[in-house]
């Protein structure tokens, strides 16, 4: 089997303090690189389309809702796990490009819902095939279906003892 950069990494820190278990490296490290080169991937299929990855979730989060697409700032710095001055800052711009409109909620006139516009979700709807069937692409390069599966399920298992920690 061919050797990657972890397997550098990892054979570099053995001889540099042979009595530490770098084992996790192994596992760790191709995570971190393999999300790394997920994200410069997906980023330069968003480029085009004038959208960055941060704006992509968003209006991708926004688009999972059931019409008419819409959630609290609240509930979408949620979602998305950022700081609410982060998301004032993301959906301001959003809404400056005619991505996103923000409405003021019927019942409490103190709350305000972020809505996907027609253009937002016509965005989405062109980018997201594009997306996700050059990922697939790129996955089954290398895997086959039952090693896909295989790798999801190890995977969830780890975000779900992990994310039970926090």
């Amino acid at each position: 089997m061919a050797s990657d950069r972890i397997d550098q990494i990892q054979s570099q820190w053995q001889q540099a303090s042979p009595g530490l278990d770098v084992s996790a490296l192994a596992v760790v490290g191709r995570i971190l690189r393999l999300a790394r080169l997920l994200e410069r991937h997906r980023e330069a299929l968003l480029a085009p389309h004038g959208l960055s990855l941060w704006s992509f979730d968003v209006l991708a989060t926004l688009r999972r809702q059931p019409p008419p697409h819409q959630l609290t700032p609240t509930e979408l710095y949620g979602a998305l796990m950022l700081s609410s001055g982060a998301m004032t800052n993301r959906i301001d711009r959003l809404e400056a490009d005619g991505l996103v409109e923000r409405h003021r909620e019927t019942t409490d006139r103190r709350s305000v819902l972020v809505r996907l516009t027609a253009r937002g979700a016509q965005l989405v709807e062109a980018v997201l095939p594009v997306i996700v069937g050059s990922e697939r692409e790129r996955l089954e390069q290398c895997t086959t279906p039952q090693e896909r599966e295989l790798l999801a399920g190890l995977l969830r298992r780890q975000l779900l003892a992990l994310d039970a920690g926090d």
